[in-house]
């Protein structure tokens, strides 16, 4: 909670430290997601169940 006296840009006056860029960037290798679909071909397979 903040104190009701103190006005709101007080809050603010001071900023924190800058983040490097080199800090935001992941360094590790990542792998690929795997296919939520596993290969099929989704929209055929709804038409096809629902044609007719």
């Amino acid at each position: 909670m903040t104190d009701q006296n103190t006005p709101a840009t007080s809050q603010y006056a001071v900023l924190p430290e800058p983040v490097r860029l080199e800090d935001t960037i992941a360094s590790v290798e990542t792998e690929a997601a795997p296919d939520p679909y596993m290969g099929r071909d989704t929209e055929t397979e709804f038409m096809l169940r629902n044609a007719g």
